[in-house]
């Protein structure tokens, strides 16, 4: 078992690897061009892409949980109705996203409290960023898709080949033809479109065959969708939720100040990196659970849980470790800026619970999507949200910065917390 979920971990470790790098490298590259503005823009813009392409992670995760049972109950031709819906899905909603970029531009410039200066650095990345949502929704649909048919290199070669695309094409921009925080976005846009490009050639290579499957009418047939949408509806909720929090902590540092946005955006990062790197098991307990519940073997099911959290455990003791000893060494390669890196040395402590308190929410999700137990985990969000929130409010008054961070860590504790304690009820093992 152990080398199965290695198989399936290691290549969606380092695709996952990747996404967080680049955005170190993105906020690495105008931490030494401009100051604690430019890197704040940066955490300004991509939180409003999170708050909208969090929201549609669905398209993923439910794709690969559906698609996995497909494949452990051997229907190819379910296989391929789940990844023409998803497709349908990613596309109709991209265009929207483009058509109505001004308003969720006015609605975020309105809500978002930040400077002048940020926020019009911020609107200058989404404005351009925005272009490449068709990609960005369609590759979220053919990774969950390949990784449900139990193949996680391919979307590993993708996601490495495309951020050298955008590692190459952001240096080029910002550093020789200096044009800012335009040019990371632009970069972002070309890699997107880039990847794409690349998941649909690895398609026709890898799964050509299955073409003469594809039933566009059969696989649109309301009637058909409704498991499909039911799926993706709890996950959707259960990702507004998250993306409730994630978009509620740089938005309510930077009403805190540019300094604490800083340094809560270099922290955030270790959290990031860690989580992608979770995610890497995650995606296993997706793709396992997921094949082992459609093929109706409940001892590998048990075993692959079993194992899983063992992994967890193991991860999270060398990512405390790593950040106890060289945490403020981390911070220094994002930026050069010392007063951003002893504000958030201040706040280090609480990094260094992040991997205790949030590993089994990470496995969780996956083991929690693979068996389509899609409403528990909705409804254990709920309870987190709300938990953090109330924390938050109740501590931040008197705490401060050091409340928000206390609020994230009940947040995550208890969306671990209740997923292990109910998993032996939803998941039929």
């Amino acid at each position: 078992m152990n080398k199965q979920i290695l198989k399936l971990a290691l290549p969606n470790i380092i695709t996952n690897i990747t996404v967080p790098l680049l955005g170190m490298v993105d906020i690495a590259i105008v931490g030494h061009i401009g100051n604690a503005s430019h890197i704040g823009a940066i955490a300004i813009g991509t939180m409003i892409f999170n708050l909208i392409y969090w929201n549609f992670g669905f398209l993923r995760m439910g794709t690969s949980g559906l698609t996995a049972q497909a494949y452990g109950a051997e229907d190819w031709d379910e296989a391929m109705r789940i990844m023409v819906r998803g497709l349908s899905i990613a596309v109709s909603v991209a265009l929207l996203l483009i058509l109505l970029q001004y308003p969720i531009a006015k609605l975020c410039e309105r809500w978002i409290d930040s400077s002048e200066e940020v926020m019009q650095l911020a609107l200058q990345y989404f404005y351009i960023r925005i272009w490449a949502a068709p990609a960005t929704l369609g590759l979220y649909v053919l990774k969950g898709w390949f990784i449900g048919m139990q193949n996680s290199h391919t979307p590993m070669w993708i996601a490495i080949i495309m951020n050298i695309i955008n590692i190459v094409f952001s240096l080029l921009f910002v550093i020789v033809w200096k044009m800012g925080i335009t040019g990371v976005a632009l970069g972002t846009v070309l890699s997107q479109y880039s990847g794409l490009t690349m998941a649909i050639v690895f398609w026709f290579w890898k799964y050509g065959y299955l073409r003469s499957r594809i039933d566009l009418r059969g696989s649109l047939h309301w009637q058909k969708m409704k498991r499909f949408f039911k799926v993706n509806g709890d996950i959707f909720l259960r990702t507004l939720c998250l993306v409730a929090v994630f978009t509620f902590i740089p938005a309510i540092s930077a009403s805190m100040g540019d300094q604490i946005l800083a340094a809560n955006t270099l922290l955030m990062q270790l959290f990031t990196l860690f989580s992608y790197i979770m995610d890497g098991f995650a995606y296993a307990g997706e793709a396992l659970v997921g094949r082992y519940t459609g093929a109706k073997d409940h001892e590998n099911l048990r075993l692959s849980i079993r194992y899983l959290l063992r992994w967890g455990m193991v991860i999270t003791l060398l990512f405390t470790i790593i950040y106890y000893c060289w945490g403020e060494y981390i911070l220094a390669i994002l930026t050069n800026e010392k007063t951003v890196i002893a504000e958030a040395m201040g706040y280090m402590v609480w990094t260094l619970l992040v991997p205790v308190t949030g590993f089994s929410a990470f496995l969780f999700d996956g083991i929690y999507i693979g068996a389509t137990a899609s409403k528990s985990m909705r409804n254990i969000m709920f309870v987190a949200t709300a938990g953090f929130f109330i924390a938050y409010y109740l501590l931040a008054p008197r705490l401060g910065n050091d409340g928000l961070w206390i609020a994230f860590l009940l947040f995550l504790t208890l969306r671990g917390g209740l997923m292990w304690l109910w998993n032996g009820k939803v998941i039929k093992v």
